[in-house]
């Protein structure tokens, strides 16, 4: 049986970092009230006006082909998961190839939220598994900074910017891409979302002027849902799958909060050294938390490792990936 391998990693984040007492400066919050209710204690956000989430993604999918030794026009396929694409179109997937030269390579943007990675690997996994292609990218990313009201400390506080990248490719070993759940309800969608932008309210002045571009988010109904539905989807794929929380090697999932993470390893039966954590750094980036949280580990993950990769996101949008690690980090 074919599945697909992740064989590489890459990643990236702006250099620009701001910490929670940068935050201090310009809105009413404190370190410790960021700290104690997100466990985030800085961020990365892009300040040149002039670059967009593809550029992050370039850098990302560069590191990607070069720790594997190919060449991007040996990319296949390229699917984005953002919710910040660089324009309405043509797709940030389109431009990333562009801008990488990969020439015979094709793709699309898909916007899942916080979900978008996962949901993105489910689907070019079944790209490898078909006999379709060899080489399938998918990059997880967003530029939250650039749609968020720095003046609203609910929100401003817990994103960032940033972007990671796997490679995907076939095997016939028993490793790779073994499984996911995947879920979503849009009467989520009223507690998490961008108010205009979109066919239903275009941008006009008053648009604007009412600061309706920017996420909106309805902290404690999000924070009920992503505990419950992050926690039983991590269970139910190891329930599914027959896995034991000894079995499990790590729990992969979604930087948006800590004690959501906290929760769902705590359901999974999991203890907090199986737990990659990466938030106090990088903050939630959507779409990109879980590849950089790859990328970040790369080097503890060894062959065979079973990993849960889980995220909730705006929507509701929801799921959980076994993967079993194809290749020693070091």
């Amino acid at each position: 049986m074919v599945r697909a391998a992740i064989t590489a990693v890459g990643g990236y984040v702006p250099e620009n970092v701001v910490t929670n007492f940068d935050l201090e400066k310009i809105i009413d919050t404190t370190d410790e009230w960021i700290t104690t209710r997100t466990g985030i204690k800085q961020r990365h956000i892009e300040k040149d006006p002039k670059k967009a989430t593809s550029d992050m993604c370039v850098e990302a999918v560069k590191e990607l082909c070069s720790k594997r030794g190919i060449a991007p026009d040996e990319i296949d396929m390229l699917i984005c998961g953002t919710v910040t694409p660089d324009m309405v179109f043509p797709s940030t997937s389109n431009l990333i190839c562009a801008k990488l030269g990969a020439k015979k390579a094709w793709g699309y943007d898909l916007s899942a939220a916080c979900s978008g990675f996962i949901y993105g690997l489910a689907t070019g996994a079944q790209f490898i598994e078909t006999g379709r292609y060899k080489k399938v990218v998918v990059v997880g990313a967003d530029m939250m900074s650039r749609i968020l009201n720095f003046e609203d400390r609910t929100t401003c506080v817990i994103f960032g910017d940033g972007a990671g990248a796997v490679l995907l490719e076939p095997t016939e070993e028993d490793n790779g891409v073994k499984d996911f759940l995947l879920h979503a309800d849009g009467n989520g969608a009223t507690h998490l979302h961008m108010k205009a932008g979109g066919s239903l309210n275009p941008a006009t002045i008053d648009t604007v002027t009412n600061k309706m571009h920017y996420v909106y988010q309805e902290g404690q109904a999000v924070f009920k849902n992503a505990v419950y539905n992050m926690a039983e989807v991590s269970a139910a794929i190891m329930e599914k799958n027959g896995l034991t929380a000894g079995d499990v090697k790590w729990l992969v999932a979604h930087q948006a909060n800590k004690r959501i993470i906290d929760a769902t390893a705590s359901r999974m039966g999991i203890g907090s050294e199986k737990v990659m954590m990466n938030i106090e750094r990088y903050g939630n980036t959507t779409a990109g938390t879980i590849p950089l949280l790859l990328w970040d580990y790369e080097k503890q993950l060894k062959k065979g490792d079973n990993l849960i990769l889980s995220a909730f996101g705006g929507g509701f949008t929801w799921g959980a990936i076994y993967v079993k690690w194809a290749y020693d980090g070091k």
